[in-house]
């Protein structure tokens, strides 16, 4: 699992290298319209029918009276009226053809000169037929990009001699890479990646001398790296990723020497890094983080890589020093070395500091030493996690990420033990976070000044008694004030004023950007001219379209109608995503605002879209039946929106609201991690923490406690409800609880929660998914992640837990209900004791005789917990039989106070 998502910084040069079957499609259309070429052989005319037929393809698109040469979509033409390309991505089926898709193109056969068929996007369920490569000898570009294609590779299309591209990414594709490909010697382009090949690279792949990029990521791949892919000195991009490809990285690639991106992330490769890949100058990415790759990184490697761009080695074994030549690279912008062991201490970021945007991160190693450089103020930089002392530059404070050091004067670093076991286990001094010593003595003041001091502490208390009865007095008139006002309006103030400045806060960290600027003529042709057939959904802030860059990177597009939408729609969602950094938002590539009433957002495409499409989908099987998430799945979809809510919630400064929190918010990309989309509903929370004591209380007056339904309220707390409402989705499997606030899915909700009970595990049995298969210890962690759920329903809003403490109870489920070692073995009620349990879940405990009636079928507590039941149920006292909360997953009472000073709606 990465830890950071990196943005597709090469898309640019990626292009370049995909570009030429686009620019040949277009010149041929273009040279076809301007010479009004007609067809001219029968027997094609009559392919192209049959083809339309066979594809169920509409009327509109290849009109049958008309002439294909001039008039059909897709259908280029040679100068004497031979077919030489046929395009069907963007097309659309008829209602018929919808019913029964296939891999029906037998009639290709008969287009001798077809030189491109590209049927990107467009459903083409089936394996390839082996006459691909018998009948279709001229082809030169091949594109099945997300086509729906199953089974193998066939071993035909190592006969054709002719093809430079081929695309078979986003697919089903099984088997073996055939060793055939290796005869297609003018291949420049091959993407397999996303599919479900198994076996080893075949090392006959060196033979592909004019290859310029080679894309397996994404597949089932096993066994070594082939040495001799690094002959191919032709090769611009090499992407490896999320394999299972063992063994060492070869030191032959270090000929590969026009190489811009090199991507071998998560495999099992081990062993070092080679120094000799000093030698790929044109390097702008290396990924090869979440490996087994140990040892030092060599020193001079990256004196030569001085266009390196983006590197990322985390999660990998390193250690020793970071090389100095690091902080020299010119044109680094991203740097994640997190989770490894490296050591030493941290001079300085070098030239990189001053490349705006750039995002370093350098947490979990086992970096020490004074931080005694400051950051710049565009740069992002994570240091938590690590060992560093002293006192720390102002300037990093506002930009860095500090936790988990041994700092001074900064929040939630390491316990004084381990910071002194470290510093002494590598004879290292350390500065005892700046605590005087007992051997030194303490300073005594002469006695006069202690008596003037007494005088101006009488002074002071009597002075500050009597602003206190000053600012009674002013207090009592003003809230009589705002009463009046309030039984004037008849309602209270809460949640946000049309017209209210929708704007983020300006001193949020910068750290992320806009994308790419695209043209709108570039927007037209990524989507298909927005085409229903890559329309996603109708979205409240505008409609939905997946569409395919030049380089065949898929993305997702929105498209916001000013006409119907105010400004604040697309504003909104760029300045968070131009302010806030985090991995799980999703990721914009670019945009489109040339036009004055429509406006264009380019988002990174999530293969297994959102929540609600993925809890349940449909097999590929072609039976009809749906396929549902494991548990474990949903629990980590659960985390990670937990997560992105946390942050938002308390990392940023003032608090921001998602507002927007349900299923289909909820993206995910091909390892089902969560980014979360749906933000330009996000607001700066109202009444932030930083509300001095008296617009607090005078707010608290003037605001009645705000009903959990309402979808305008700018609160962490209406987060928090319908956060609550997805955990349900989550655990009964019925999608559609987080979308709607109507009466219905309020009934619905009352009758869930029920069942929820944390004396009784097996009544949840009855609202449980159905098509969860669960052991013992699988069910008690749902059981755990309902009680959650039923605690951020709570009516109240006051009374719902903070995100944070969500987050630290979904990740470890199983401490919410198991018992915890005590000699008492009692658990102590709210009025005993304030603990985060009482704040948690509310009124259980003084209301559990009451909570029986509600279930249907029990009438007693006795009839739910039968011969678990000892002691005073009303009275708090349970025996040491019973399930407890933990005190490791909520916090302290001192924690609970602060949340009830809190004014949450």
């Amino acid at each position: 699992m990465k830890l950071f998502s990196v943005t597709e910084t090469a898309m640019g040069a990626r292009a370049q290298v995909g570009a030429f079957a686009v620019t040949l499609i277009l010149f041929v259309i273009q040279s076809g319209f301007a010479q009004q070429v007609s067809l001219s052989s029968a027997v094609e005319r009559s392919a192209l029918l049959e083809l339309r037929s066979s594809l169920g393809l509409r009327s509109k698109d290849w009109p049958i009276k008309a002439d294909p040469c001039s008039s059909w979509t897709g259908v280029t033409c040679s100068k004497n009226g031979r077919v030489t390309g046929v395009t069907v991505s963007g097309l659309r089926r008829t209602r018929l053809g919808r019913r029964n898709p296939r891999f029906a193109v037998d009639s290709l056969t008969d287009f001798t000169l077809l030189s491109i068929f590209n049927a990107s996007g467009f459903a083409l369920p089936g394996s390839i037929p082996d006459w691909f490569g018998q009948r279709l000898g001229a082809l030169q570009v091949l594109d099945l990009r997300s086509a729906s294609v199953t089974g193998p590779v066939p071993q035909s299309l190592g006969d054709l001699k002719n093809l430079t591209a081929l695309y078979l990414s986003a697919n089903g594709i099984t088997g073996i890479l055939p060793s055939a490909l290796i005869n297609i010697t003018q291949l420049e382009i091959l993407d397999l990646s996303r599919n479900a090949i198994t076996g080893s690279i075949p090392s006959g792949f060196a033979n592909l001398g004019k290859l310029e990029s080679l894309d397996l990521s994404s597949n089932f791949l096993s066994g070594p790296v082939p040495p001799g892919l690094g002959t191919l000195s032709w090769l611009k991009f090499l992407d490896l990723s999320d394999n299972s490809l063992t063994d060492s990285i070869p030191v032959q690639f270090s000929n590969l020497s026009r190489l811009v991106e090199l991507n071998l992330t998560t495999n099992s490769l081990s062993g070092s890094l080679p120094a000799e890949l000093r030698g790929l100058r044109s390097l702008r990415r290396m990924e090869i983080g979440d490996n087994n790759l140990e040892g030092p990184v060599p020193q001079g490697l990256f004196s030569s890589l001085v266009q390196l761009e983006v590197l990322v080695l985390s999660r990998n074994k390193f250690d020793g020093a970071l090389p100095g030549a690091l902080w020299s690279l010119p044109s680094l912008r991203f740097l994640d070395v997190s989770h490894n062991n490296f050591t030493g201490t941290l001079l300085g970021l070098g030239s990189n500091a001053s490349v705006s945007g750039a995002v370093f991160n350098l947490s979990s190693n086992l970096l020490y030493g004074n931080l005694t450089f400051p950051v710049g103020k565009s740069v992002s930089v994570d240091l938590s996690d690590n060992f560093f002392q002293g006192k720390v530059v102002e300037d990093s404070l506002s930009n860095g990420t500090l936790t988990g050091n041994c700092l001074q004067i900064v929040p939630n670093q390491r316990s004084l033990q381990d910071c002194r076991q470290f510093y002494e286990e590598r004879s290292l001094t350390f500065d005892d976070f700046g605590v005087l010593q007992p051997a030194q003595p303490p300073f005594l003041e002469p006695k006069s000044k202690s008596k003037n001091r007494l005088t101006f502490i009488l002074v002071g208390i009597f002075g500050g008694l009597g602003f206190v009865v000053i600012l009674v007095l002013v207090l009592v008139v003003l809230l009589k004030m705002c009463n009046k006002g309030t039984n004037q309006r008849g309602s209270a103030n809460v949640g946000p004023v049309p017209g209210d400045d929708p704007s983020l806060p300006k001193d949020l960290i910068y750290a992320s950007s806009r994308g790419d600027s695209f043209t709108y003529e570039q927007i037209l042709q990524f989507t298909g001219a927005f085409s229903e057939t890559n329309l996603i959904k109708h979205g409240h802030s505008g409609d939905i379209y997946r569409g395919s860059l030049a380089s065949g990177t898929h993305v997702v597009i929105k498209r916001v109608n000013l006409h119907s939408l105010t400004k604040e729609s697309y504003t909104i969602e760029m300045d968070l995503l131009d302010k806030v950094s985090h991995t799980r938002l999703v990721p914009i590539l670019g945009h489109c605002l040339e036009h004055e009433n429509e406006k264009l957002l380019v988002y990174k495409y999530m293969p297994n879209g959102d929540l609600a499409r993925s809890l349940h989908r449909v097999t590929n099987l072609g039976d009809g039946n749906l396929q549902s998430l494991d548990w474990i799945t949903r629990l980590k979809i659960a985390i990670g929106a937990a997560e992105i809510l946390a942050y938002l919630h308390h990392e940023c400064s003032p608090p921001l609201v998602h507002r927007d929190v349900q299923a289909s918010s909820i993206l995910l990309d091909d390892k089902f991690e969560v980014r979360l989309g749906s933000l330009s509903e996000v607001r700066v929370q109202e009444g932030d923490g930083n509300q001095n004591v008296i617009t607090r209380l005078l707010r608290k007056q003037q605001t009645s406690e705000q009903g959990p339904y309402a979808s305008s309220s700018a609160a962490c707390a209406y987060d928090v409800y319908c956060f609550g409402k997805v955990l349900l989705e989550l655990v009964t499997g019925k999608i559609g609880i987080s979308k709607s606030n109507d009466s219905s899915t309020r009934e619905l909700l009352e009758h869930m929660v029920r069942y929820i009970s944390i004396y009784d595990k097996e009544l949840l049995n009855k609202i449980v998914d159905p098509s969860l298969i669960l052991d013992e210890d699988l069910l008690e962690e749902v059981w755990s992640v309902a009680i959650v759920a039923r605690s951020c329903l709570n009516p109240k809003p006051s009374k719902r837990p903070l995100m944070r403490y969500i987050l630290k109870a979904l990740e470890n489920p199983l401490k919410v209900v198991r018992e915890e070692s005590s000699s008492s073995g009692k658990l102590q009620t709210a009025s005993s004791r304030k603990s985060w349990s009482a704040t948690f879940f509310g009124s259980w405990h003084h209301s559990s005789s009451s909570e029986s009636a509600t279930v249907p079928g029990q009438t007693s507590r006795e009839s739910i917990s039968g011969s678990k039941q000892s002691g005073l149920v009303g009275g708090g006292e349970f025996s040491a039989s019973h399930k407890r909360l933990s005190n490791e997953i909520f916090p302290e009472p001192i924690e609970i106070q602060d949340l009830e000073r809190q004014d949450e709606h």
